[in-house]
């Protein structure tokens, strides 16, 4: 069984969709099944430097003050889970491509998922810039993949993430993240309970 996970590395319903999931798999310790990351990128037109984040809220959704209210539920929600978010550490909002290239690159040896987490952590309890690449550099040597891998991997690969982004839409995936299996979907950070009856579902 594969379950796809669209997903963007700024977004922090995707960190606790993907912790949700992981407890949901705990339960198929005995089956087979792979989760592959989709790259989704929520803004796919962000300055290749991305934006100071104050400057990014007031764009997304007119002030800081607008955001909080959503921003306070996320953590909240987050805080349910056992994460501990630090959005105020954040002073950038990142281009992401860079950080899903490195999610992909690890998938060649099986760490697609550590690295993933990894980054979630980096950004939203760190506050760092995952657009940065020393920072995600830093992340995949944690994880056994050499600067050289993979700044060699991002001159090669570029473009690759327009692709999935153009597959996204193809599928009417409008937000992240969306969870996908043998044709049945699930959108949204759904519980962990929810995620687990979806997966038994699939494995029947």
């Amino acid at each position: 069984m594969k379950i796809k996970v669209y997903a963007d590395t700024i977004c922090g319903w995707c960190f606790i969709g993907q912790t949700n999931l992981e407890k949901a798999l705990e339960d198929f310790k005995d089956k087979k099944i792979e989760v592959e990351h989709i790259p989704f990128q929520l803004n796919p037109d962000m300055p290749e430097d991305g934006i100071l984040r104050s400057d990014y809220l007031n764009i997304k959704f007119g002030s800081k003050e607008f955001a909080a209210p959503m921003y306070a539920s996320m953590t909240q929600k987050a805080k349910e889970i056992g994460l501990s978010f630090n959005l105020e550490k954040i002073n950038k909002t990142p281009n992401t491509v860079l950080s899903h290239l490195l999610i992909l690159l690890a998938k060649e040896n099986g760490k697609e998922n550590d690295i993933k987490k990894d980054i979630y952590t980096s950004y939203f309890i760190s506050g760092e810039d995952i657009g940065d690449s020393e920072v995600l550099i830093k992340i995949a040597e944690k994880n056994n993949i050499s600067k050289e891998n993979f700044i060699n991997y991002i001159s090669k690969n570029s473009q690759i993430i327009n692709s999935y982004q153009k597959t996204a839409k193809e599928k009417n995936i409008s937000g992240v993240p969306f969870f996908e299996s043998e044709n049945q979907y699930v959108s949204g950070a759904q519980s962990s309970e929810y995620l687990r009856n979806f997966i038994k579902e699939n494995l029947n």
